[in-house]
């Protein structure tokens, strides 16, 4: 089987047709660039532009950073206000003229991780956060993966948590990775005491610098970087595509 998955981020949105029943992507991942202001029309032009590059013609699972109910978007932190209320699936369907299903994007890359990577086979208690723009989440528990928005999660002066850990805030602040991997380790220690991972597995582009921040952070948990480092969101989707439709 395959599908095209399509991972929305705050700074660009990426994809690729992948083997679902392997993970593998099929070509080269193709990246467009694009920020908080676009609109939902305009977003979808470039959801449309990715397929037109793979002239694709089949399934498409669409990873949106926001909480999605079946396929209606409800928050949009890192994007325009006017996703809210979508219905991401229709409007993305429109720009490609094909069949679309919606998936959180931490969501994404927890099925891509927990199927194919660095928790697969793992049935105990996992936590993925995917760090970007802001910061995605999910729990894993005997494989079934649960969405969930702890980025957003009351921290510094009542801001969500995102805006204190996320990649970004490293490279807009020009934080040292020591100075920033103090920071997560704060958000991480907190977490696991309120949820008590056995495994926590960090994803999302910076999961491939894992080395230069990894040794600051000290979980009681194993922690282990994303196998598919930033195309967990792509692989994630496209399964998603094929199991939803």
């Amino acid at each position: 089987m395959k599908a095209l998955g399509i991972d929305i981020g705050g700074s660009a949105v990426k994809g690729a047709p992948v083997n679902t029943r392997t993970g593998e992507l099929l070509a080269e991942r193709h990246r467009i660039e694009v920020d908080d202001k676009m609109t939902p029309a305009q977003m979808a032009g470039v959801v449309g532009e990715l397929a037109a590059h793979f002239k694709w013609s089949g399934p498409i699972g669409v990873g949106f950073p926001g909480a999605i109910e079946d396929s209606t978007i409800w928050t949009s932190a890192n994007l325009h206000p006017k996703f809210v209320g979508c219905d991401g699936a229709k409007l993305f369907g429109k720009a490609t003229e094909c069949p679309v299903v919606m998936i959180n994007d931490a969501a994404a890359a927890g099925v891509a991780e927990m199927r194919f990577g660095a928790g697969r086979g793992f049935l105990g208690k996992a936590l993925v956060l995917t760090l970007g723009t802001g910061v995605g989440s999910i729990l894993a528990y005997q494989g079934v993966v649960v969405p969930l928005e702890l980025g957003h999660f009351p921290w510094k002066q009542g801001k969500s948590a995102e805006k204190y850990v996320a990649a970004a805030v490293r490279e807009a602040k020009n934080l040292s990775w020591e100075e920033w991997g103090e920071r997560l380790r704060e958000y991480i220690a907190e977490l696991e005491r309120l949820i008590w991972p056995e495994l926590i597995i960090i994803g999302g582009g910076v999961s491939s610098k894992h080395a230069k921040f990894f040794k600051f952070l000290k979980p009681r948990a194993k922690l282990l970087p994303a196998e598919f480092f930033n195309n967990a969101g792509i692989v994630g989707a496209a399964l998603w595509a094929v199991e939803k439709k």
